[in-house]
């Protein structure tokens, strides 16, 4: 195999890149988000710790919702008692992602101010819950790990140890950089990126159970456990990823790779492209009025109409409360 075996198309932005590193029996990811990251966080007007914060919980959603071969939703959710209250984001099979959030203002502000505008200090405690809907016809499966004071790093690397016992490394990166545009004016933009590694050995005796907490041993007994050489390597190697590698849109993703596992070789798939797109339809939203009681209706009544605002675009709905009263003539 050659350092990397590449697709003819490079990822580029917007795009999650797939990789194999079949000599460590580790596979994974690479996201690089720029104009889709750019324009969901420009539309709401978030303070930028919350902006930054929301961007990595889009790039870990990218990463884990493209891994999974389903049609439908994948949701991650955070419920907290932090300052930033609560973080969603959807992912819509095969490539549509959208997020808001749910903060206290206030005490964002005086958190910056202190110097506690990390994730974790932002988040605080509460839970971190991953959902994958497929449908009205489908079960939906839900997996929820506590937010404890970690980062979403942290909690991602809880989340597929306590549910799916895969060791799994995620590295996020999110910063706000000087774009120069052909024919347009320097300005600044988010850039968002990930590396996601999971390790899925294939033979028996490197199924991983080394990397796994031995649980509630005896009193008194050993509980050291080690690691898979592999595993052990691979994660040195995405250890030295630097935040600027994973957002310079100077750098790819294949570069990037190139310069982690060139002497192992890794094996790139086809790129996932992704898009800024958001579920809501003028339609969708009158019959979410319409299924409303008419009294509730009455009280949804401001200046003669009724106004309705797409928490995740930004985008505003205005209706007539006249049409919804022809609907039950």
């Amino acid at each position: 195999m050659s350092a990397v075996d590449r697709p003819s198309t490079p990822a580029g932005d917007d795009a999650v890149l797939p990789f194999a590193v079949e000599a460590l029996d580790v596979r994974g990811r690479v996201v690089r988000l720029g104009p889709a990251i750019d324009t969901l966080l420009g539309r709401h007007d978030y303070p930028p710790a919350v902006s930054r914060l929301l961007a990595e919980a889009v790039a870990l959603t990218a990463l884990i919702g493209t891994s999974m071969k389903f049609e439908g939703r994948f949701i991650l959710q955070t419920q907290s008692d932090g300052p930033v209250s609560m973080l969603v984001v959807d992912f819509d099979a095969p490539d549509a992602l959208r997020a808001c959030a749910r903060f206290d203002a206030e005490a964002v502000a005086a958190a910056v101010a202190a110097g506690r505008d990390r994730p974790e200090d932002l988040l605080g405690r509460g839970h971190l819950a991953m959902t994958v809907d497929q449908g009205a016809h489908m079960s939906r499966y839900q997996g929820i790990v506590e937010l404890d004071g970690r980062s979403l790093e942290e909690a991602a690397h809880g989340y597929f140890m306590q549910s799916e016992q895969i060791p799994t490394r995620v590295r996020l990166a999110v910063a706000e950089v000087l774009t120069r545009d052909p024919g347009h004016e320097p300005h600044r933009a988010w850039r968002a990126g990930g590396l996601f590694l999971q390790f899925l050995p294939e033979s028996s005796e490197r199924v991983g159970q080394r990397d796994l907490h031995p649980g509630d041993a005896p009193e008194g007994a050993s509980t050291s456990v080690e690691e898979d050489d592999a595993w052990v390597e691979a994660q040195s190697l995405a250890g030295t990823v630097e935040d600027a590698e994973l957002i310079d849109p100077a750098v790819s993703a294949e570069t990037l790779l190139y310069r982690l596992f060139h002497e192992r070789g890794v094996r790139v798939f086809e790129p996932r492209p992704l898009v800024e797109r958001c579920r809501c339809s003028r339609d969708s939203v009158r019959a979410m009025i319409a299924s409303f009681s008419p009294a509730e209706r009455v009280d949804m009544v401001e200046n003669g109409r009724i106004g309705v605002t797409c928490e995740f675009c930004s985008t505003h709905y205005d209706f007539d409360p006249q049409e919804f009263e022809t609907d039950e003539a």
